[in-house]
């Protein structure tokens, strides 16, 4: 409230499915994030984040703000996922709107959608990354553990099959 203007109720329940998203399952999650940008200039984020309980900073140029966000969170994030979606909307109106960013990450036919929303659209967009990352970090380790049990009971019938 102190950063817009007006507050609509779409800003407030934009605000609280934002924080429902951070409390649950959040193994990465963003401290702080500045940037640099400009016409004729390389973009400039750094971000700092806890990742995993551990906290962590780096900063990564880009073609534009949003790039340079990105290469921040693949820097400290490693993965090999790919950006299939990006998508900003207004939540409100005005120009201090309510920003909302979706993203699609997909990696080893694993397909996540982000979201992140904020006043900064920057910030939304990293929030939408991170929000990604943490959904495809719990599917990876679903996926494991459903191997490790397939080669369970795999071992388990292989040993009563004569």
């Amino acid at each position: 409230a102190d950063k817009k203007k007006q507050v609509f109720e779409e800003d407030l329940i934009a605000l609280v499915e934002s924080e429902k998203k951070l409390s649950s399952n959040m193994l990465i999650e963003l401290i702080d994030m500045s940037l640099k940008c400009g016409k004729g200039k390389n973009s400039e984020a750094t971000l700092k984040l806890n990742v995993f309980g551990e906290k962590k900073e780096i900063k990564k140029n880009g073609n534009g703000p949003i790039d340079a966000i990105f290469n921040a969170l693949k820097g400290l994030i490693p993965n090999k996922a790919s950006l299939i979606v990006y998508q900003v909307n207004a939540i409100t109106k005005g120009t201090d709107a309510q920003a909302e960013v979706n993203v699609r990450l997909e990696e080893n036919l694993i397909t996540v959608q982000g979201q992140g929303s904020d006043v900064d659209t920057m910030v939304a967009s990293a929030k939408a990354y991170i929000n990604a990352m943490n959904k495809l970090i719990m599917k990876r380790k679903k996926a494991e553990d459903s191997k490790s049990i397939l080669r369970t009971s795999d071992k388990k019938l292989n040993k009563h099959v004569i």
